[in-house]
């Protein structure tokens, strides 16, 4: 099992999703909320502010837990925790990602989220 942090950003009311353009091809293209995998010896929160500077070139500030999602993919199973976080500063620029939104959380299920992602809206 692959342990996973991500973020919940709010800005003006909405969350910030990224749309995948690296990794596993069953999350190639899809939405999602961003963050990575935590390093051996990494805390959660320390792996989440780390995933979104190398991911979005922005700082964030983890704070509290929201939500796990446990799901089965192909080829892995992750265990994926959403974590809610202050956005300090930066300007996006996306490397692992195609494109991002602003979101309203009454559109996030319009949206063609990865499949651990998808269990997660229910807390919000």
């Amino acid at each position: 099992m692959i342990k996973v942090v991500c973020a919940l950003i709010k800005k003006d009311g909405k969350v910030l999703l990224t749309r995948r353009k690296t990794g596993d091809e069953s999350v190639i293209g899809k939405w999602e909320f961003p963050g990575g995998k935590v390093k051996t010896g990494e805390t959660d929160k320390d792996a989440i502010e780390r995933e979104i500077k190398e991911e979005l070139e922005i700082n964030v500030r983890a704070k509290m837990w929201i939500a796990k999602s446990i799901y089965k993919y192909p080829n892995k199973t992750v265990d994926l925790n959403l974590y809610e976080c202050d956005y300090l500063a930066g300007t996006i620029k996306l490397h692992d990602h195609i494109e991002y939104a602003w979101v309203n959380t009454s559109e996030l299920l319009d949206y063609d989220l990865a499949n651990a992602d998808i269990p997660l809206i229910k807390y919000l």
